[in-house]
């Protein structure tokens, strides 16, 4: 008689088993999600995100190609990733974006979007016929004259219109709002307010340190705050089941049609279960938001030189937690790093 010892293995030898050869950090994390910057360019000027003094725009020479980009992601789904975020800059300022997302699509890899929805309404009828239905839209005030003040730029009626073709549409429309201290934390109950009638998801997102974006936490507006803030107006909240690898925590006030959620990169690290990675507009792989560290996928590409060991290579170095800084935000390492604008949303 053979003695049957499958279900004797150690979990994490079975884990060490399952991730042979795919995208997985020294603390058994396996990255199947891949979030790709296609451009450092923007029609929105949000300082958060851009410095106030602009930024030194990559070369374009140096930017990848759309083939390039279709080229580099087989390689990452050879390696396991099945989900891939296209992002900016503004990512449909790209030229040639439809070109891009048909091949990304016929990959059969899951396609996601982060737009700040000033030109989403030329792409909507190509979305819905390729499959992609997820889609972030930034916006951070429901006021046209704070939102012409966040973003400098005045498109509120014009993205506000785009929203509502994308739900129109039957788009999973989520939206993005940094919550930042005196500038649009007064609308955070009309922002929840939105999901009572809308199926629609809104994301509160904690103001997150970037070179030139004059962070410090005084301007930030916590999980706690914002959780304490939505009971006292609609009483008790539903927790939401939150998906594996999500990075928010999620809520539904009752009888809505919509939910909100929160993510609390500051006060709240959600990175046990992180499974993404970044590629910048000029080919670099970032292994986390706030990481310094950069490694140059598209030169060793151009090369002809094969990137899967270099990938799998740059992922052991991933740290734990925001690239190291697991206690509090050092002003001085992510000062070091790029400005949001240069990585990608």
């Amino acid at each position: 008689m053979i003695e049957n010892h499958k279900n004797n293995k150690h979990p994490k030898v079975l884990l060490a088993i399952f991730a042979l050869g795919m995208i997985t950090d020294s603390f058994n994390r396996i990255h199947n999600y891949l979030r790709i910057s296609l451009t450092d360019r923007c029609n929105l000027r949000c300082f958060y995100c851009m410095p106030e003094e602009g930024v030194d725009l990559i070369e374009k020479a140096h930017i990848m190609t759309l083939e390039e980009i279709v080229g580099i992601v087989k390689v990452y789904q050879k390696l396991g990733v099945d989900t891939v975020r296209l992002t900016g800059g503004e990512p449909l300022v790209r030229k040639n974006v439809d070109f891009l997302v048909k091949e990304l699509a016929a990959l059969g890899l899951t396609l996601k979007l982060t737009t700040n929805g000033i030109l989403l309404d030329k792409y909507l009828d190509l979305f819905e016929e390729i499959g992609l239905k997820k889609i972030n839209i930034s916006l951070d005030s429901l006021d046209k004259n704070k939102a012409a003040f966040i973003t400098k730029r005045d498109y509120f009626d014009r993205i506000m219109q785009n929203i509502d073709l994308a739900l129109d549409k039957g788009m999973d429309v989520k939206l993005n709002i940094v919550i930042i201290k005196g500038v649009n934390d007064v609308e955070l109950l009309d922002f929840i307010r939105l999901t009572q009638k809308q199926k629609i998801t809104v994301k509160f997102i904690e103001f997150m340190p970037f070179k030139g974006n004059q962070w410090d936490w005084s301007k930030g507006v916590s999980q706690q705050e914002i959780l304490d803030k939505a009971q006292q107006e609609f009483g008790a909240l539903e927790v939401l089941d939150n998906p594996k690898h999500s990075t928010s925590v999620n809520f539904k006030i009752k009888n809505a049609l919509g939910s909100f959620g929160i993510i609390s990169t500051i006060t709240h690290p959600f990175c046990s279960e992180c499974n993404r990675i970044r590629l910048t507009a000029d080919g670099k792989m970032k292994n986390c938001l706030f990481a310094n560290k950069e490694v140059d996928i598209l030169t060793a590409y151009r090369k002809g030189e094969g990137i899967e060991d270099l990938i799998l290579e740059s992922i052991k170095q991933k740290k734990y937690s925001r690239d190291g800084m697991e206690l509090k935000m050092d002003a001085k390492k992510y000062e070091n790093n790029r400005s949001m604008i240069s990585i990608g949303g």
